[in-house]
């Protein structure tokens, strides 16, 4: 989005007239955009037919009652023979059709612009539910959350409001230049005279205002930082008396501010007077050569009443249609932006259901990957996981520990080398079949806005009661539920901030329980709670990893002494495997590990 340029809109703290020159983005590839928007349109046909019909109908009500209201004063002033009587019941139908026209504008456009918004909203949920771990890894999820929210706003926008102006702007324009020139055609080169005044004050003001209003802008969003800042991390102004300081720096943002957000409201607040006076100007010169044509018989006084309707109609489009511009332009960057998502590959779904075989052995053999090219995570990693056995991996961060989960789970494929479970190769399974046989448990637990009963059976929705009994029992949650104010049905609400993280993550471990996979991920699934609840979780955890093919990452130690195998990594490769005792002996990797947690040396 290289260009930018300036338009109305609501940036807060900025008033109307000054938010008119904020910059707006535009589009790298334009047409290609408006062709793929056209395709929305051309579903909703009916809609931008009646559309299409409101706005014409009522741009020739607007451009045809002014030359009836010419005629009425003719006749009234006896210029013109005939009845006045059918002439204003004309000018009336003509005015009131004109009003409902632009009522029925209103409502199509609303309908059609949440129509189209409807159906693009819902491909690009779609899409962001369908697009590969990898993808949302590695792009910022604000940025995401603006392309569904902004950007389709933006979108809704341009169509309910931004496009009937503009096809009405510029109909209005037309057919009003054409019946000037049809009265008069001397008059009418005459008011463009205010046309020429109009363009160079708004350029002159418009730079003003751009300068000012981008300084303002600025200023506005390092204030807004400053705060945000200044509240998130108080404890810390606090604790090293930096009050004074933080306030010296806040004080000169916002000084600075005060002064760009006044010379912003001046410079924006004198475009509607010299606006005012142009048009008067313009009202001056239709009224004196007006008055000049008419002494020497060219036009008639109610020409002249025309006129100066007609050059009114004539401005205000012309000031609409530069701001619509702009907005048009920025619903076209904002559809670009969203078309580049719903552009994205899906994630690769096809393979084959996973084999009904015994037990889930898994075995990552001469493993080797990396995120970025040229900077391998894993590199030749092998590993046999026993079926029904408990395998720990420890190491320190950026081991690639939560990197051997990722590619079981499918989240990402490796670079070389394969990943079996039992005999099959995973990368011939379908991933929603392979992620089925497994459930997991990360330290940063997720939790639903909704009941605690959907949450726990998110991974398996026909559990029984009896199962749910069952997991609530072993992850230790009884108490919680007992606390809660519906139990089962009490709405978990903003992901389960209502709760403790502690109790969040009982809650997932209980989710997990419920899925009854057949391989368990646990990564550090018991960092969050205090040691008595750890202590009570592993007891029920050797219960549930039973006969079941586990995987536990871990840094606090205590939680995997009675792993079958712990791994201990260390840059992409094992360094050392064993149980607990055996590592012990060796007085390696795992022992230095072991002995900074429990025997008092510096971490």
């Amino acid at each position: 989005m290289a260009d930018a340029k300036l338009v109305e809109r609501n940036i807060p703290g900025m008033n109307n007239r000054a938010t008119r020159f904020a910059e707006v983005e535009h589009a790298e590839n334009a047409a290609d955009t408006l062709r793929r928007v056209s395709s929305y349109f051309a579903r909703e046909k009916k809609l931008v037919a009646g559309m299409l019909a409101a706005v014409a109908l009522g741009t020739a009500c607007g451009v045809y009652a002014p030359s009836l209201q010419s005629r009425a004063i003719d006749v009234i002033a006896g210029a013109r023979p005939g009845p006045l009587a059918p002439v204003l019941l004309w000018m009336l139908a003509s005015y009131f059709l004109y009003s409902a026209s632009q009522l029925v504008q209103g409502r199509i456009g609303a309908r059609l612009s949440q129509s189209i918004v409807k159906r693009m909203r819902e491909e690009l949920f779609g899409k962001i539910v369908e697009l590969p771990v990898g993808y949302l890894d590695t792009h910022s999820h604000g940025d995401l959350m603006s392309r569904m929210i902004n950007d389709i706003e933006n979108i809704s926008t341009t169509v309910s409001q931004s496009l009937p102006s503009l096809f009405s702007g510029i109909l209005m324009v037309c057919g009003t230049v054409a019946m000037m020139l049809w009265y008069c055609w001397q008059l009418a080169l005459l008011s463009c005279v205010t046309v020429l005044l109009t363009v160079g004050a708004t350029k002159f003001l418009s730079q003003k205002v751009r300068k000012f209003a981008r300084r303002r802008q600025q200023l506005l969003g390092a204030l807004n930082g400053a705060v945000e800042e200044m509240v998130s991390g108080y404890r810390t102004v606090v604790a090293y008396n930096h009050q004074e300081q933080t306030t010296d720096e806040f004080c000169a943002t916002s000084d600075a501010l005060t002064k760009a957000g006044i010379r912003t409201d001046i410079f924006s607040g004198v475009m509607g007077p010299v606006m005012n006076c142009i048009g008067n100007i313009g009202f001056v010169i239709i009224a004196v050569f007006g008055g000049w044509f008419a002494v020497r018989g060219m036009i008639s006084v109610g020409v002249i009443s025309a006129f100066i309707v007609y050059a009114k109609q004539f401005s205000r489009p012309i000031n609409e249609i530069a701001q619509i511009y702009g907005q048009v332009q920025t619903a076209i960057a904002g559809a670009e932006r969203v078309f580049t998502l719903l552009d994205e590959a899906d994630e690769d779904k096809s393979g084959d259901a996973p084999a009904a075989e015994e037990g889930a052995a898994v075995s990552f053999r001469h493993v080797t990957f990396s995120y970025q090219p040229g900077h391998p995570v894993l590199r030749d990693f092998s590993l046999e996981v026993p079926s029904g056995k408990k395998v720990a991996l420890v190491g320190a961060t950026g081991s690639g520990k939560t990197t051997v989960v990722n590619l079981l789970m499918r989240f990402y494929d490796p670079d070389s080398g394969e990943i079996r479970i039992g005999t099959q190769n995973i990368q011939g399974i379908a991933r929603g079949g392979l992620r089925k046989e497994i459930a997991i448990v990360l330290q940063d637990t997720v939790l639903f806005s909704d009941t605690v009963r959907n949450n726990l059976t998110y991974g398996n929705p026909d559990a029984s009661q009896s199962q749910l009994d069952t997991a609530v029992e072993m992850s230790r949650c009884q108490e919680l539920l007992r606390l809660l104010p519906q139990g089962w049905d009490t709405v978990l609400t903003g992901g389960g901030t209502s709760i403790s993280q502690g109790q969040r993550q009982l809650l997932a471990i209980a989710r997990a329980f419920i899925a009854d996979p057949r391989i368990l991920i646990l990564d550090e699934a018991t960092s969050n709670v205090d040691t008595r609840t750890e202590m009570a979780i592993q007891d029920a955890m050797r219960l549930v990893m039973k006969n079941r093919t586990s995987i536990i990452i871990a840094h606090r130690l205590s939680t995997i002494r009675d792993a079958d195998l712990i791994v201990v990594m260390d840059q992409g490769q094992i360094v050392e495997q064993g149980t607990h005792g055996e590592l012990l002996q060796k007085q390696g990797k795992y022992y230095q590990l072991y002995m900074t947690q429990y025997a008092g040396f510096a971490t």
